[in-house]
């Protein structure tokens, strides 16, 4: 494995994503119990709501605080890690962002101060609301951000300008297509999270007879919560599979496998996805099935993987297989509740053996969490290649992705280019001189060889090689340009470089002042036109 900056980029902030999302997923809940718990106490006066609160508050603060730590460190890495996501898509993830700052972790911040420390310091009902307070910024703070995180699956109300997402239409951008259902989806996840590690953590009471009430009495809020949510967490999956298959039909194919377009599809069970080979090794199938969940009818037709460009396509295996980790323990938790309401909450008092207890806690709590991260690995996609979408087929996008070139490289933009916006670009680094061309194959072919004998002239025994950005044969598409140019055979040392750089320098004396912009170029050549021509 090639272990270049871009990959090294993506393990880092799917670390930090994965660790991150656990947090929130479990607070969103958490917030709400409490303040069901102290609603409860307010209204009833009994004692094992008030001691509950008290007790998950600790727990509360605690995964509030990890979360915002965390979050942190991945806001930081919108600009560290993604800076051109930054760049291009700044202008509509920015404000996203913001909004869940400036309208839930200042909601947030502001009465988790009075909910921690306000207890018997302010009348009840003010702290009342200020749990709901803090309950109702947990909810908007996921809203902004599914919204932003949505907007990179299915964008909405916007245009390219000059290769910069610009907005144009904030509700549409913010109720974009996939938005209302993923925040279903993911709201209700993040509440039957709670309610499996309020159960989980129960049942360790129970079963050591300590907080015999309190407990007994979240085990039972927290199974009547899973079994009236389980069924809706499924329904929800299932409106999200459709909107899948309707915005992002090669996604869907990759989560269920399927090479080959067809009507009256089976359901893919078990198999060995086989990405090379496009076919599926060692497959258990029910036949019909898969027409009937993906499409709603019994022989519909379900696109294939084999109508995408191989470039294209999702790394299947990860989808497929998290996919079904994520629906499997989606129906263990309706199972799970289903045999609550049929044994009775007095299971746990005919449980004997100390020894599996702790097993037994951990698979419940630990399970989830599993579930809960394979959810966030199929319902994401790297955001990178979301911005290559929109800036392919963009003047000067080439630029825009050799910008993600670092220590070691140059990178001159526009070195050449025609009046019908043929751009050459030129990158100096450890392979060579490396010529990269935009536009017309036909026009930019020999602009490119004028280009390579005027540099070969002056760097002497220095290679030059040519890459023409596109997506038919022989040509590099723009989403795979940084790692294609990284990857070359290293033919030239540092201190050769500089040496380089210097003899080219007459080169580029030569040429008249372009300003360029960093990415994308205007979609009008009429400025750099007048500069050729000294106005």
């Amino acid at each position: 494995m090639d272990l270049d900056p871009v990959l090294l980029s993506r393990f880092q902030f799917a670390f930090v994503m994965s660790f991150h999302f656990l947090f929130p997923a479990f607070t969103i809940g958490v917030a709400s119990w409490l303040a069901v718990l102290e609603a409860l106490w307010l209204k009833t006066g009994r004692a094992e709501y008030r001691t509950l609160y008290k007790f998950w508050i600790k727990i509360f603060a605690v995964s509030f605080g990890v979360g915002v730590v965390t979050g942190i460190v991945m806001t930081y890495q919108f600009g560290t890690n993604w800076s051109e996501l930054s760049r291009v898509g700044g202008s509509i993830l920015g404000p996203l962002l913001g909004y869940e700052v400036i309208m839930a972790f200042f909601l947030e911040a502001g009465f988790l101060g009075i909910m921690l420390f306000g207890w018997d310091k302010v009348p009840r009902a003010v702290h009342l609301a200020a749990t709901c307070a803090v309950a109702v910024g947990t909810a908007v703070s996921a809203f902004w951000i599914l919204s932003a995180n949505s907007f990179l699956h299915t964008p909405a109300g916007y245009e390219v300008v000059n290769g910069i997402l610009e907005p144009t239409d904030w509700l549409a951008i913010v109720f974009n297509p996939s938005f209302p259902i993923r925040f279903l989806h993911t709201v209700t996840a993040a509440y039957l999270t709670t309610a499996f590690v309020i159960i989980g953590v129960s049942a360790w009471y129970l079963l050591r007879g300590r907080a015999v009430l309190e407990s007994r009495q979240a085990f039972s809020m927290g199974l009547w919560l899973i079994t009236v949510l389980t069924p809706l967490q499924i329904f929800f999956g299932d409106q999200s599979g459709l909107e899948v298959r309707e915005h992002q039909p090669a996604k869907l194919a990759a989560i269920e496998a399927h090479w080959e377009t067809g009507g009256d599809v089976p359901l893919i069970l078990f198999a060995w996805p086989d990405q090379g080979g496009e076919k599926n090794d060692f497959v258990l199938e029910i036949p019909h099935l898969g027409s009937l969940i993906l499409t709603h009818s019994w022989d519909g037709t379900v696109q294939g993987l084999k109508d995408f460009p191989a470039d294209q396509r999702p790394p299947v295996a990860i989808v497929f297989w998290t996919f079904r980790i994520m629906v499997g323990l989606g129906f263990l938790m309706l199972g799970a509740g289903l045999l609550g309401l049929v044994v009775g909450f007095g299971i746990f008092w005919l449980v004997v053996g100390r020894g599996s207890t702790l097993g037994l806690v951990l698979s419940v709590i630990g399970g989830l969490m599993v579930g809960v991260l394979a959810g966030l690995v199929v319902f994401s996609r790297r955001a990178q290649r979301a911005v290559y979408g929109q800036m392919e087929g963009q003047v000067g996008a080439a630029a825009g992705a050799l910008g993600l070139l670092k220590r070691g490289w140059t990178v001159d933009n526009a070195i050449a280019f025609t009046k019908q916006q043929d751009i050459v670009h030129r990158v100096i680094g450890p392979p060579g001189i490396i010529l990269v061309g935009e536009g017309s194959p036909g026009r930019l072919k020999p602009l490119l060889t004028s280009e390579r004998k005027r540099h070969e002239r002056v760097a002497v025994d220095t290679p030059v090689h040519e890459i023409i950005v596109g997506n038919a044969e022989g040509q590099v598409p723009l989403a795979k340009l940084s790692r294609h140019v990284q990857k070359m055979k290293r033919q030239v040392q540092p201190a050769e470089i500089t040496d380089i750089l210097a003899r080219l320098k007459a080169i580029d004396a030569s040429r008249p002042v372009v300003p360029m912009p960093k990415g994308p170029v205007p979609t009008s050549m009429k400025g750099l036109r007048g500069q050729m021509r000294g106005r």
